[in-house]
This record gives structure tokens, sequence and C-alpha cells, in this order.
């Protein structure tokens, strides 16, 4: 040991107080606004079904369609990776898995439809359909067929539609606690918001239901849809989504990109509404940066080519649907929607080539970050907590497992969500 260096220092110890006491109310409001990922599962997919459609066996039978495509149109592991340009080591992981998912869990996130895909109805038929979405979601919860995330999305806070959205709201959350009570996966999706004040309306409603029915205040959250253009630049210049999610008051879950809404509102050609398409791409990074940090999550849109017909043609729209998807997850949208039972093989395929191609490397430096090990790359824990996400999403939708992410990393499920977040560390999660 060398000689011992003499420490010195100049400012009073009550500099370092008085500094602390000026930023405690900052500290606070880094808190309240940014408290980080809630570590619950997120979907990685939407589907909506119009309220007039959906029926109790609906979702067996998205899976069971799903199935029936892959059976005509790439009955084996090698002829669907052909067709998707999946690597031949992937190829059958990926293709029975998928397989797998669609007869165990064929829909994570099921949206119950009563705006553009129901359409103005009689009231007296939209209030059936609304009591009649909540008896069938009460009664799959209850009898294990629903999916792990089940709501509606109701009309929009805009004028000519409103009191019908709060009333179908109402109708369908009353019809859910007469039943029972309000399940734990259950999302509701606010359409079209332009400005932030209709989001303290709907925040309005919610709490006037959770004081009628005696509920924790805050019990509800809900998702808003971005599909306008207004509500990603105000008038003023200002980014509305981010004034969104102060509006709501710590209940939005998520901020859902509506592909052809946002597209048509900003004058994209229906031939070019996309996805992909740069407009697009400039209101989910203007999401992603307002939503980075508070817990609310981003989804990307969806596909409106659907994979019917000859397989020719099935064949090219899947092409496309893996490809979206591919980019999508690149870009750190780790959800999406999607709107036929054909998009089920490509999604999964997608999310499932993503997860496990990644796999390895992913165990490998996230072990050696534990173990300080060495190597050529020098990862910090931001990054820490990345590789954790990654591999927590993973085994959330059935790409990995966690005993062959354990046997890679050393580490438990346990471990990983502290690494990913400190509110995942006090959560049990199990992967479906």
């Amino acid at each position: 040991m060398g000689q011992q260096e003499k420490v010195a220092t100049s400012l009073a110890g009550t500099v370092s107080e008085e500094i602390s006491a000026s930023l405690t109310a900052v500290d606070a409001e880094l808190a309240r606004r940014y408290p980080g990922d809630p570590g619950t599962r997120q979907p990685v997919h939407t589907v909506y079904v119009p309220g007039d459609v959906f029926e109790p066996g609906t979702l067996r039978s998205w899976g069971d369609q799903a199935l029936a495509a892959l059976d005509e149109h790439a009955p084996d592991a090698a002829s669907f990776a052909a067709v998707l340009g999946i690597p031949e080591e992937l190829a059958g992981p990926v293709h029975d898995r998928v397989r797998a998912k669609l007869e165990r869990e064929p829909v994570e996130d099921l949206r119950i439809d009563f705006e553009d895909g129901y359409g103005p109805r009689p009231d007296a038929e939209e209030d059936e359909a609304a009591a009649r979405a909540a008896r069938l979601v009460s009664e799959a919860y209850a009898n294990g067929t629903a999916a792990p995330y089940m709501g509606i999305r109701m009309k929009c806070m805009e004028a000519g539609v409103r009191d019908r959205g709060i009333r179908t709201t109402d109708v369908f959350l009353t019809g859910l606690m007469e039943a029972g009570g309000l399940p734990e996966g259950l999302v509701l999706t606010l359409p079209k918001v332009t400005y932030p004040e209709q989001v303290t309306a709907f925040v309005q409603l919610l709490e006037a239901f959770e004081k009628a029915h005696g509920l924790d205040a805050g019990r509800i959250g809900f998702e808003i849809q971005i599909e306008t253009s207004q509500s990603i630049l105000a008038a003023d210049g200002t980014a509305a989504v981010a004034r969104m999610i102060d509006a709501a008051q710590g209940r939005a879950t998520g901020l859902h990109y509506g592909t052809f809404d946002y597209s048509a509102c900003v004058g994209v050609s229906a031939a070019y509404q996309a996805s992909d398409h740069p407009a697009a791409d400039h209101a989910k990074d203007v999401m992603q940066v307002a939503a980075a940090g508070t817990g609310v999550r981003v989804s990307d849109g969806s596909t409106n080519v659907l994979p019917v017909g000859p397989t020719a043609q099935v064949h090219e729209a899947w092409r496309l649907h893996y490809g979206l998807t591919r980019r999508a997850l690149a870009r750190a949208y780790y959800q999406g929607w999607d709107m036929h039972p054909g998009h089920l093989p490509t999604r999964y395929a997608a999310v499932y080539a993503f997860y496990r191609e990644g796999l390895e490397p992913a165990a490998a430096r996230l072990a050696a970050y534990v173990a300080k090990a060495g190597g050529d790359v020098m990862d910090e824990p931001a990054t820490a907590k990345a590789l954790s996400g990654y591999l927590l999403r993973g085994i959330d939708c059935g790409a990995l497992d966690t005993a062959e992410v354990a046997r890679l990393t050393g580490l438990t499920r346990a471990d990983l969500d502290a690494f990913a977040s400190p509110r995942r560390g006090d959560l049990t999660v199990t992967a479906p």
C-alpha cells in the first residue's frame, strides 16, 4: 500500500444540506413523473373485434383460423421459414413455439371495439352490446378462457360522440362490477385524443365511477390512442402527448399509434399509409420520448394488408407484416395492433425470432456484467437493465423459457426483475 492520502474539503456541511433542500421539490417531481417501468407484462399485440361480432369463442376461433392458415400456406417449419426468411437454425424452434402459442394463448390483448370498428348505432343497440361485452368478459375470466388483457375501445371525447362514449364506458364497467368486479387484466382505450383536456375529462369520468362503487382511487387505468397530428404537436408548438400523460394523473398505461387515422390527418395518400412511413416514424418518435421513464408503454399501429386469398398473396402479406413487426421491435415498439387471424402467425414468428436470435448474446453480456468480467463490450447499469428487460419480455410472450435463460445467465426470474426495474423486484409474474 502507498502513502495514505490526506483528504481535505473546503465547504461547510451545511452547503450540501442547503442544496438538497433546494432540490426537494424537484426530487419529488422526478419520482412522480418518471417512476420507471411498471414491471408488469406488456402484451406483444392488441387485437380488436367489433362489439357486435365478439362471441364467447372469438379468441379460440382466431387461434384456430391462424393454425388453419399455417396448415394451408406453410405446413412445416421449413416452408414457413422460407417464406419469412427465418434462419435455418431458428426455423424449428420458432415454428414449434408459434404453433404452441396459437393452441395455448392465441391472443394476448383483446379490445372489444365500440368506435370505428363498430360505428354509429341506435343507443339501445349499443347499450345492449356494451352490457353483453361486460358479461362475456366476466365469464371469460371466470372460466379461464380470457386473454391476459381484455377491455373495450369506446367512442372518443369529441362533442358529437362524447355522451355515447361516456355511456358505453359506464354500461361496460357497471356490468363488470355487477358480475363480480373489475378483472385484473382490464384495459380501456380512449381513441382520437386531440387535447389534454379530453384526457382530464376521461379521468373525471373514471373518478366518478370509482367513487360510485367504493373502488380505490386510480384503480382504473387507460390507454391513449394517438390518431391526430394535434396530439403530437399542439397549437403552441409543444408536444401535446407529453401533456396528455400528465393529464392522466398516473392512470395512463399506454400510447397507441393509430396508423390510418394519423396518416390521413397529415395528408398521406391511402396507398402510402403504413407504419413505416416517415410521418409515422416521427409521431412514434415523439410518443416514445414523451413516454420514456413515465411507465407508459408505446404501441405501434397495424397493417391493413390482410393475408387472405391464394397462397402467393398470403405469403406476400405475411412477409410485409413480418417485416413491419421486426422493424418495430428493433425500434423498441414491443407491441402492435393485429387486424386479422392471419396476422397471428407472423406476429409471433417475428417476436419469437427477435428474442431467440438475441438470446445467447444478451445472456452472455448480462452474465459478464454480473460477474464483472471483461470482453469486447463494456456495459453500464443502463445496458444491464435493457438486457434484463429484453430477456423478460421474451419469457413473458413465450419466446424464451425461464430455465434456458437461467442456464445461460445464472440468474433467476427475481434477479432479472431486480435488474430490469426496482418496481419489478417486488412482483411475482407468471410467464405464459
